[in-house]
Formats: structure tokens, C-alpha cells, sequence
């Protein structure tokens, strides 16, 4: 029976129970007058409720713990009553020999539970994050959710799948939630329920938890790779080709400011992190993000990280004032995570009076979207400045838009690289110097396309020459057309 079916039949099944009772009220009635009660009746919401409350009752038997979680929670007992004499660290080992003195010592765990997943169960919550550790530790794994301690979902080759993975309740998601953020001395209760972390790898960290959350405390991981990603390992998973890196190295060490753009979850920061690789290891280099993502190879670089308010309200430092920081730092390049606020003016202005080879990222749908939320965000700054100002700064900072997007299949392609020609009139015209050529979809289910140039050569091209950067003029040609 559907869920509306039963929904109307329990509504009819409690009418008819209180006709019945006013029957029977009748009947008992001393002065033989019938009493006037009029039947209960239930809209489709209570009897809903009471539907979903009565399925999720506890079923006999499902209050009984298991001899797995017997087990575990036994030589859990045993490991803190030794842990006040010695480290976690040297106990690891020894707790495969304590699960084999329990199993001896009660002889119904014989054959009912398997003893080394109860062992690696208990050394992943106290040496590492829990239920999903292992999750972590896979590298074919680019994102980790959990949505509340029954649901952990994972991000596998672009798709996103359920896992078998849970946690025994809330409590033991909150304890997880306490290692991430303690360790960088962030904080997240009642009070204060969301914040923003990084993992000891530099993995992105999101977490709500209730009254917010209302299926329970909820974690997003962003994994980053354990080695990061170089030019070589974007144009082999085919974000871009090999003409179009040597033109990206190109812009980087021309000291062109770029911003690259995109969708959540587009790859906007693995390609900001393999721009600020063909930085020269000469330069001072200053990255400002919300939670330290960035993995560059130089010595000389200084990563500023914002932090948020205290239980007090006070005492936060925004990315707007670390920008404004950074420029009494003497940075050669300033490379910002994420703009999405007032940092864009000041972020502008620092483009506009030479700092020149600044990388930002931010979210937008093409590189129009993008000037159109630089403005935005400009305005957010509070102060109130004319659009055309606006735009002059845009046009005058910015030389060139890297849009980023995720495709349907789950791959992330680059699929636009604009030039920022400069201010016609009241509009910024923009150039696209290579597209994205979506050629159809092969039998596995594969977007196939390549990026393709326009054939426009950029206006800054001989900022490539003064810079005694040679690129030659065929890579601005598609291969049909000079082949």
C-alpha cells in the first residue's frame, strides 16, 4: 500500500474507532440521553506524524547490542583502564592481543564477530578520524559527506555513492568533529554551530551540527591529493592540453593577473594551486585563504589564514584585513583562495598599483558571471562608488579569466580561457582566447571534447616577449587550420 493510502486508511480506521466510542458513550449514559460527542477527526500532517512515528518504534530486539558492539565496547573499557599509564600510541599495538584475551575469556564472541574489524574499528577512533578513516586514506575518494551518523556518502571517480559506513550516534560524529577542529583551534557547539576546518593534509573542512543540521552533525571533506597535482597530471586527466599549460605558464611568469572561476566543486583551487606552481622560487609569495588549502612547492612563502569571531562576537579577522595586511608585507605575488566579499576592492586595488601576477579564485557560471559578481562584491565593501569606477578597476586589474566546470559525467574541464580587453564605453569587453568543443559521448558515458583556440592572439602577447617568454603564434591556431 502507497504512503497516502496508508496515511487514508489510518484517518478512516480513527473515525471509525471514535463512532464506536461515542456509541458506546451512548449506551452507559445513566439518563439514557445520549451524550453529544463528535468523532476526532485528523487531517493528513497529524495522521502522517503518527504514521512515521508508529513505523520508527523500536522493533523487539533492535534495543539489544550486538556482540560486535559488545565486543567493541569491551575493549574499549580495557584500553582506557590501561591508557593512564601509557600513550595512545603505544597501546595501538597491543590492542589485537586484548581483543584475543576478551574472545578467550567469554566464549560466545567465538565465531559471531569478526575480531580485526573490531580492532581496526577501535585503533581508527583513537588514532585517526573514526568510521571514516579508511574513507580518507582512499586515494580513488575526492570527497567524503556525512549526513548524520547513519548516512556517509562518497565522491568516487567524479559520482557520488553510499557507503556502508556509520557511526553509533551522534555523540560519536561530535567526537570526530572535536579532532578535526581542536587540533587548529577552531570550535563548533550550540552557540556557534558551523565553522569551516582544514585536515592535518590540508583537506577542506565544512561542518554544521543540530539545532542547524537537522538530521544530525554533518561533515564535507574535500580531499586533496597527498602529492599535489602538477600541469603534467591536468593535461592527463584532460582538464587542459599540452598547448594550452604552456600558455597558462606563460601568463603566470608574464605576471599577468588571472582569476580563475567556477562552480563549487569545479576544480577551481587544484588549478590555483598548479598556477602558483610556475611561480619562481625567487619571488615572496603571500596566500591568503579561509582554511589553508594551498600546497606550494617554494621556500619563500607566507600563508595567512582568516579566523572567525570568538563566543564573545569579537576578535575576527576577515580576508578583507589580511589582504590589507599583505600589502605591508612586500609580496611579489599575492595569491587569494577565495574571494567572495569586500576583499574584491582591495583586492582590485592592489592589482591596479603593482602587484602584478596576483591569482585569485572565486564562484561564477562564465567569465561574464564573473565581472558581473567582482562588482557585486565591490559594492559589498560599503563603500559607494560609481559602476563605471567599478568597472575601470575590473578591466584595469584583471588580464585574464580562467572558467572552470564540472560536466555532467562528473569530469572537470577547463572550458574557458577570456582575455580582459578593457572598457568600451560602460561595458568590459572580454576576448575568449580557447573554448571548450563538446564532441559527444563515448560508450562509457564520457563527455569527449578538447579545448580548441579561437584563433584571436591575446593583446597582452607581448608582455610573452619583454618577459623573454617565446610562445609561438601556432598555439593560438587551431591544428585543422595549420596542419
Amino acid at each position: 500500500m502507497s504512503l497516502l493510502g496508508k496515511i487514508q486508511a489510518r484517518t478512516g480506521e480513527d473515525v471509525t474507532e471514535a463512532k464506536a466510542a461515542d456509541a458506546v458513550t451512548e449506551e452507559q449514559s445513566p439518563s439514557g440521553i445520549a451524550m453529544q460527542s463528535k468523532p476526532i477527526k485528523k487531517d493528513l500532517v497529524s495522521s502522517f506524524r503518527d504514521l512515521k512515528r508508529n513505523d520508527s518504534s523500536p522493533k523487539q530486539g533492535i534495543s539489544r547490542i550486538s556482540k560486535h558492539q559488545e565486543l567493541k565496547n569491551r575493549l574499549h573499557k580495557m584500553i582506557l583502564s590501561v591508557m593512564k599509564d601509557e600513550d595512545v600510541e603505544a597501546i595501538i599495538p597491543k590492542i589485537d592481543a586484548m581483543a584475543v584475551e576478551i574472545i578467550k575469556e567469554d566464549e560466545s564472541f567465538r565465531g559471531t564477530i569478526d575480531r580485526k574489524k573490531v580492532v581496526d574499528e577501535l585503533i581508527n577512533d583513537l588514532a585517526g578520524f573514526g568510521p571514516i578513516n579508511p574513507l580518507l586514506m582512499d586515494p580513488d575518494i575526492s570527497e567524503v559527506m556525512v549526513n548524520g551518523p547513519n548516512l556517509v556518502y562518497v565522491e568516487r571517480n567524479g559520482k557520488i555513492e553510499l557507503t556502508h559506513v556509520q557511526f553509533r550516534d551522534d555523540e560519536h560524529v561530535m567526537n570526530v568533529i572535536d579532532k578535526i577542529v581542536s587540533p587548529i583551534g577552531r570550535r563548533v557547539d550550540e552557540s556557534s554551530p558551523m565553522v569551516d576546518a582544514r585536515l592535518p593534509d590540508g583537506s577542506r573542512v565544512n561542518i554544521i551540527i543540530p539545532p542547524l543540521a537537522l538530521n544530525g552533525p554533518t561533515i564535507t571533506i574535500r580531499k586533496f591529493s597527498k602529492d599535489p597535482y602538477t600541469i603534467d597530471d591536468l593535461v592527463k586527466f584532460g582538464t587542459v592540453n599540452q598547448e594550452m599549460a604552456i600558455f597558462l605558464e606563460a601568463c603566470v611568469k608574464a605576471r599577468l593577473n588571472i582569476f580563475v572561476s567556477g562552480g563549487t566543486g569545479s576544480g577551481k583551487t587544484t588549478t590555483l594551486n598548479v598556477l602558483s606552481s610556475f611561480i619562481p622560487s625567487d619571488e615572496r609569495i603571500v596566500t591568503i585563504e579561509d582554511a589553508a588549502e594551498l600546497q606550494l612547492w617554494q621556500d619563500h612563502v607566507v600563508s595567512l589564514e582568516s579566523r572567525p569571531t570568538n563566543i564573545e562576537g569579537k576578535g575576527g579577522i576577515t580576508i578583507r584585513d589580511l589582504v590589507r595586511n599583505s600589502l605591508r608585507m612586500r609580496p611579489e605575488r599575492i595569491v587569494i583562495g577565495e574571494v567572495r566579499g569586500g576583499e574584491a576592492l582591495d583586492m582590485l586595488q592592489a592589482m591596479n598599483t603593482g602587484h602584478d601576477g596576483s591569482l585569485a579564485t572565486g564562484h561564477s557560471n562564465s567569465p561574464r558571471d564573473m565581472i558581473a559578481r567582482l562588482e557585486t562584491m565591490v559594492l559589498m565593501a560599503g563603500i559607494d562608488l560609481p559602476v563605471k569606477a567599478i568597472r575601470e578597476q575590473i578591466s584595469g586589474a584583471i588580464d585574464l579569466i580562467i572558467q572552470q566546470s564540472r560536466l555532467k559525467d562528473g569530469s572537470r574541464r577547463i572550458t574557458n580561457i577570456t582575455e580582459v580587453l578593457g572598457l568600451e564605453g560602460d561595458v568590459i569587453v572580454l576576448q575568449d582566447i580557447f573554448v571548450y568543443r563538446q564532441e559527444g559521448i563515448n560508450s562509457d558515458g564520457k563527455i569527449v571534447g578538447k579545448l580548441v583556440p579561437t584563433g584571436v592572439r591575446p593583446k597582452f602577447y607581448e608582455r610573452f616577449e619583454v618577459s623573454g617568454i617565446h610562445i609561438p603564434a601556432t598555439v593560438f591556431i587551431e591544428r585543422e587550420e595549420w596542419s
